[in-house]
């Protein structure tokens, strides 16, 4: 199996280096050109000088996974690719793309002759030794040709056919939502204990209890624990939490579909918060009460 990977970042990167430990043969593309070559030196796979010749180095049906940043970006790859590639090869999409536009390229594509997969792809800087979760959108047949892939790149188990174009990039949405649910929960209650001062809680300690039996047990508890370890004060952290997108959309989708998704919703609303985003807000706030009880405005240092 050989396949072309363009995008050699954090996660692409080391999706090269999971593919070619698992003997397949990697034809790579990266605008900074040295960060290929160095992959290449490493291991083993083949370092593209340009698009043209990536695509002229696979075999049909050629394969193209594109781990690029999504919107403009991936848009524009996907359609130099609908130019360089042949009838019946398969471009694949792994950036958390929006899952409205995988339907419509999946379309757009299929109309030149080519094959879309939109795959939901979760793992992070942890996904070369743990594998990577993914979401996969698409057709049976090609579903089918990319499994060696698939397999190489995921824990055994840890990947999904979800159905057809959109389904991967849809399911990942919403597997944001939730992680942003979880972390807003874990946040809340180690805020709590924390605050909790007379009895002196050892947070690292009971972070790492709750690692064994507890419902509440998950990977994210365990980096949790592991940072907690060696610093639970945090006081080197800016308090800023930042939105990637597909948060957002999940909540505009709750709201499409008349679903409650409350806890995901103001798990989103929280990190707007801590942006700054309720400022001007909570000033109106101090104002009114000042103007109706003649309650004391706290003065900006």
């Amino acid at each position: 199996m050989k396949i072309g990977l363009v995008g050699l970042g954090k996660m692409g990167g080391n999706m090269a280096r999971r593919l070619r430990r698992n003997d397949i043969d990697v034809v790579a593309y990266n605008r900074n050109k040295k960060v290929a070559d160095n992959l290449a030196d490493e291991t083993g796979l083949t370092a593209a000088e340009s698009l043209q010749s990536l695509v002229e180095q696979l075999d049909a049906p050629r394969v193209v996974w594109l781990m690029l940043p999504a919107g403009d970006i991936t848009q524009q790859h996907l359609e130099l690719f609908a130019d360089l590639l042949h009838t019946g090869d398969i471009i694949v999409d792994g950036a958390n793309s929006y899952y409205k536009d995988s339907i419509k390229r999946g379309e757009e594509l299929a109309a030149s002759g080519l094959k879309f997969v939109d795959a939901g792809v979760s793992g992070g800087v942890w996904g070369l030794q743990n594998g990577y979760a993914m979401m996969l959108g698409g057709s049976d047949d090609v579903i089918g040709h990319l499994k060696p892939v698939i397999e190489a790149l995921a824990p055994v188990g840890g990947w999904v056919h979800c159905g057809p174009n959109g389904s991967g990039h849809f399911v990942k949405m919403i597997h944001n939502g939730i992680e942003y649910g979880m972390m807003q929960a874990y946040a809340e209650g180690f805020s709590l204990m924390r605050e909790r001062t007379d009895f002196d809680l050892d947070l690292a300690a009971i972070a790492e209890s709750w690692r064994h039996g507890s419902v509440v047990r998950s990977w994210l508890l365990d980096l949790t624990a592991d940072y907690l370890a060696g610093d639970q004060q945090l006081d080197s952290i800016e308090p800023y939490v930042a939105d990637s997108g597909e948060g957002r959309w999940t909540a505009l989708e709750s709201v499409e579909l008349g679903v409650p998704t409350p806890v995901m919703s103001l798990a989103l609303m929280m990190r707007f918060a801590s942006q700054g985003k309720s400022d001007y807000g909570d000033r109106m706030l101090a104002m009114m009460r000042k103007a109706f009880g003649g309650h004391a405005v706290k003065a900006k240092e």
